[in-house]
């Protein structure tokens, strides 16, 4: 093979390399699986019903406003994590917590992803996202799920 030739090969190689190196970041996963995302109905009817095992319910966004539920602070705060950590540094790691914001659309919510992350880093195994496709509003207090008074 010519020098042009090996040259010409590694530069294709790399040029591979790079689109799927860039591919993987744009497609980064989630740091929760898909068995990991509650939806708002089946939390709602927990926390109604009379005698039902309750998780511990967190909100990671500006307010705790789901009935029941602790806040934190947003999630995308360092002080907040830390309040996170200290919250849960007495749970058992098989308790069973779900984690909420509802600020904005969840694709684009910059609270849950940290506070799901540190919860995984800290090795908690029964933990759950509150699915709140739209915002807290819309997927929860419309329709008329229990909320602080």
């Amino acid at each position: 093979m010519t020098q042009k030739r090996i040259f010409s090969s590694l530069l294709g190689i790399l040029v591979i390399l790079g689109l799927v190196i860039a591919q993987t970041g744009w497609n980064k996963a989630e740091p929760w699986r898909p068995d990991q995302l509650l939806e708002p109905a089946d939390l709602a009817e927990t926390i109604n019903t009379p005698g039902a095992a309750k998780p511990l319910i967190i909100s990671v966004g500006p307010a705790a406003t789901i009935k029941s539920s602790i806040g934190v602070g947003p999630g995308s705060e360092a002080d907040n994590l830390a309040k996170l950590e200290k919250l849960l540094s007495k749970e058992p790691k098989n308790r069973e917590i779900v984690i909420y914001c509802g600020c904005c659309p969840f694709k684009n919510c910059p609270n849950v992803r940290p506070a799901f992350t540190k919860l995984n880093e800290l090795g908690f195994k029964n933990h759950k996202l509150l699915n709140l496709a739209k915002n807290l509003k819309t997927d929860w207090l419309d329709k008329g799920y229990p909320a602080v008074e």
